[in-house]
Parts: structure tokens; sequence; C-alpha cells
């Protein structure tokens, strides 16, 4: 299996929280969030490196918690940015030199398995780009700034975009510099390959991959965690 760089983005307040410190510090089953997105990350046999980002006020606690579970993976404190298009920038430029593939998966999925880990890394055999996603199960609809819908997509085709996001770590630091040149506002990694006409692939992710925002999804990852160390 090919190994890959990983850098987990992990630089947010926390807002829609309501919490007073990052989201990724908060407790889930006796531990940090951010440690088990950590530890599912050691357990993938694809990853020989973590980067991980965050702000400089967090540097003690977050390599404090990766100390603690004595991860036998190097863990390398990287700066973030005020985005997380500029944090994944500054960890695009933290990488190891002979760094040639990376996956990009946020802190706060903090239930995506190894499996998805290692099924991500191997597609990057195959292609240059590629994010995990799952079909879209609701009806979307598109609405005005008035609260009024415009559109009905037909969800045939529609997909919720998750992390890991994978990509040729060359092709995407061009991206990233074209970004900053031209000034766009990306919320991934994804949509600034989409945007300088680079295909994208799509692998399975997992329905449990949630991302931890708000307090109830923090009480739906109880649960799902609950249910995975029962078996």
């Amino acid at each position: 299996m090919i190994s890959v760089h990983l850098l987990i983005p992990a630089a947010g307040l926390g807002r829609r929280m309501g919490a007073d410190r990052n989201k990724v510090l908060l407790s889930l089953m006796g531990q940090p969030i951010i440690a088990w997105t950590l530890l599912a990350a050691e357990a993938a046999e694809a990853i020989r490196w973590v980067g991980l980002i965050g702000q400089p006020a967090d540097q003690s606690a977050l390599m404090a918690i990766a100390a603690d579970l004595g991860l036998t993976t190097p863990v390398q404190f990287i700066v973030g940015g005020d985005t997380r298009q500029e944090s994944v920038y500054n960890g695009l430029q933290g990488l190891p030199a002979d760094a040639t593939r990376v996956l990009i998966h946020d802190g706060a999925r903090c239930l995506a398995t190894p499996a998805l880990f290692d099924r991500c890394a191997a597609a990057l055999d195959d292609c240059q780009g590629l994010i995990a996603a799952i079909p879209v199960k609701d009806t979307i609809k598109v609405v005005d700034d008035q609260g009024t819908i415009t559109a009905t997509p037909a969800r045939q085709g529609l997909w919720a975009a998750q992390t890991p996001q994978g990509f040729d770590v060359a092709l995407l630091k061009q991206c990233h510099e074209k970004g900053v040149q031209m000034g766009w506002s990306v919320t991934d990694d994804a949509a600034l390959f989409e945007q300088c006409h680079l295909p994208v692939q799509v692998v399975p992710g997992e329905e449990t991959n949630l991302k931890v925002t708000t307090p109830v999804d923090l009480t739906i990852a109880e649960f799902i965690l609950k249910q995975r160390l029962a078996t």
C-alpha cells in the first residue's frame, strides 16, 4: 500500500459548539476529540507522518495529547492561519521534503475509521485528487436571501463531501498558490483543484464520519463510539 503524509487542520475556535476553547480539545468518551482522530490515523497502515495544524495557544495541549497516546507515527505541530484554507496552506509548507501525496482530514471528524484513511490513500495510486463523500439522502433546496426556494436539484449526482481529501502534493501546492494570487476563498481543498480545472475523484465515505460542530453532534458521536467499543 502507498504511504502518505496526513495533515489535520485543528485550528478552529468552536463558536458553533458554544465552547470556551478549541472544540477538538473537548472531551468525548474520556478522551479529547482530537485524540480519537489521532488514534484512527495511527491505526491506518498507509499514514507515515502527521502534521497537526493548530493555533499557537493550543500547541502545548495538542502535543501533550499526542504524547499521552503513545503514538508510533511521528506528529509535528504546524501553526495554522485565520481560515481553514490558510491553515492547510501552512500545513503544505510544513510537509517533509519527501512528501509526494497527502491526505487532509479535519480534526473534528473524529469518527473516521483507519479503513477509510487506507482506502483514500490507495486511491491516490490512480488519481491526483480525491475526496471521501457519501450520496445525499435528503431532498436539497436552493434558497435565496429572503428564505424563498429557488430550485430543487435532483438528488442523483449530489454527494456530501467529507474528509479525508487526498492530493498530489506538488499539484495541491500549485493550486493553493494560485488561490492566493486570485483571491479565491474556498471551504475545502477539492474546490481549489476544481478551480484549477483538475479532476477530483470520489471515494466512498462513511455514514458515521460526521464532523463534530454542535453539541448535538457531540452526543451522536458518543453514541457511535459506544456502539463501536461494545463490539
